[in-house]
This record gives structure tokens, C-alpha cells and sequence, in this order.
């Protein structure tokens, strides 16, 4: 079932639980991903990074996206992540995802607003939710992000003035995660979460989840944040299984690959509490 998040995110902030988003980067990995949420009968964000357009174009995301997500019976929002101009994501959303993601938080405030306030006027005119980043979730490799960055943690002072003007469904807080792969785990401000999470009641979301500690990342889940990004623990996971495991062949390497996937997203649904949601 091919859905937006509004209500994905009202009942998770309703139960205290949080949904996984899933980075897919081709069909494998898209149908692995619809066929463990289906099998769960719980929801999913099936998201496909903007800085991944060189491995599928977004046409080809579009089609996979929608192909599998109308398939089953459970809500699968399709996500465009990390879109950095209006102009795709603009295009996203005429292809038919239904979820998008501006990403300024690079830019000084005043211009975050601007643009985010752009897009989300667009995307609301066409029943889709828009989802900005204020603060700035870093990036150690170039995993979802396109570039290497310093993580710039979310002023609390900021956050209703930028929710206010800007009109977005959902906002990214930098808490002290990054993306891709950490030597360690990080050390997240819960504190900084809960000061935001009490001054708002917009849905909030988490970037960078991958190695970020299951305790940590179960904290998160049930303290406010509904949606955790996930990618690098899928595709190193999946690398580190054909690494260990000498596959006799190609297809036998797939099924590996693709196994070794579906156990991460099934670990990760265990350590969000994510619950089945009614649409």
C-alpha cells in the first residue's frame, strides 16, 4: 500500500515507537526490504537517496519503489532522501513518491527556510509530506550523504521559528549521529532530544542510525523520534556476509546478500518497537 507518512508518523508518535527508512539502491535490495515489512505486517519508509542517482536514476527508483509498495497489503511510504534541490524533488514527486525530503541544513537559516518553505508549498499542493533537516547530521564516508561534513547540532532556539515558517511534515535533529560507519559509537544528546521534542510537536526523525548503538537507537525510538535511517549497516552487512562466506557462484552470492539484509531490517524493527499501524 503506496501511502504518505502523515499518519504512519501520528500513530508512531502516538505508541512511542519509530520506523525503520530504508536506503535501497536497486531492485534487490527495494523488494528484500517490502517483503520483510509485508511479512511483519508492519510499516516502512522505502527511501531512495538523491546521492544514489548514479547507480539507479530516479525514474528507475520510481518504478521499483511503486512496483513493490503496491504489491502488499502493509503502508510503504516511498522517501525521496536527502533531496538536495527543488528541481528533483520536484520531479519525485510527479514520478509518485510520496514522501521527500529537502536538505539545506548546509545552508544558514534563512535560506533553509526559503527552500524548505518552497518545497513543502509544492508538495502539499500534490498529497505529498515533506520532511527538512535543521542542524546538520554529518557524513564520515559517502554513504546516503554526497559529501564529507562535520556534524552542527540542532539549535533548540531555532526549531519553532523554522517549523512555523516553513510548513514541513517532519523535521531531521542532529543529536550527535552521522552518516555511514563510526569508529565506535556515537555520543548522542538525549538531553538536546528531549529539550526539542518538549517545545514541539512536529514528528522528528534521526539520520545516521547505522552503528549507532541498539540501546542507543532504541532510546531514540521511544523518546520522541519516529523515523531512523538506515543504509550503511544494510550494504556492509550484506558485503561482510559474501566476504566471510565463499559463494560458489553469483546467484548464490545474491541470496546471501539479500538474506543478510532482510536479518538487519528484521533486527531493526525489534529494536524500534515499531507496531503495525492502521490506514
Amino acid at each position: 500500500m503506496l501511502v504518505n507518512t502523515k499518519e504512519l508518523f501520528a500513530q508512531a508518535q502516538a505508541k512511542g515507537f519509530a520506523i525503520p527508512a530504508a536506503n535501497f539502491i536497486d531492485l534487490d535490495s527495494a523488494r528484500v526490504y517490502v517483503e520483510v515489512a509485508e511479512e511483519r505486517g508492519l510499516p516502512l519508509i522505502l527511501a531512495f537517496a538523491q546521492s544514489h542517482r548514479d547507480i539507479i536514476s530516479l525514474d528507475e527508483a520510481a518504478l521499483i519503489g511503486k512496483y513493490f509498495a503496491e504489491k502488499v497489503s502493509v503502508p510503504i511510504a516511498l522517501h525521496l532522501d536527502h533531496g538536495a534541490d527543488p528541481e528533483y524533488i520536484f520531479r519525485a514527486i510527479e514520478l509518485g513518491f510520496k514522501s521527500v525530503m529537502i536538505d539545506a541544513s548546509e545552508e544558514p537559516f534563512e535560506k533553509n527556510v526559503a527552500v524548505s518553505k518552497q518545497v513543502a508549498e509544492y508538495a502539499h499542493q500534490h498529497g505529498v509530506t515533506v520532511e527538512a533537516e535543521l542542524g546538520h547530521v554529518g557524513a564520515n564516508d559517502t554513504s546516503e550523504s554526497s559529501e564529507l561534513t562535520d556534524s552542527v547540532y540542532t539549535e533548540v532556539k531555532d526549531v519553532i521559528q523554522f517549523v512555523e515558517e516553513t510548513g514541513v511534515d517532519s523535521l531531521a535533529v542532529s543529536i550527535g549521529t552521522a552518516h555511514g560507519v563510526y569508529k565506535g559509537e556515537p555520543n548522542l544528546s538525549f538531553e538536546r532530544l528531549e529539550e526539542i521534542h518538549e517545545m514541539t510537536d512536529i514528528p522528528l526523525v534521526l539520520h545516521g542510525g547505522s552503528s549507532t548503538g541498539d540501546v542507543n537507537l532504541n532510546r531514540c525510538a521511544t523518546s520522541g523520534i519516529v523515523k531512523i535511517n538506515i543504509y550503511s549497516d544494510f550494504i556492509n552487512g550484506a558485503f561482510n556476509a559474501i566476504q566471510e562466506n565463499n559463494s560458489s557462484d553469483y546467484i548464490a552470492m545474491k541470496k546471501l546478500a539479500n538474506e543478510t539484509m532482510k536479518n538487519v531490517l528484521n533486527h531493526y524493527y525489534d529494536v524500534f518497537e515499531t507496531q503495525a499501524v492502521e490506514i
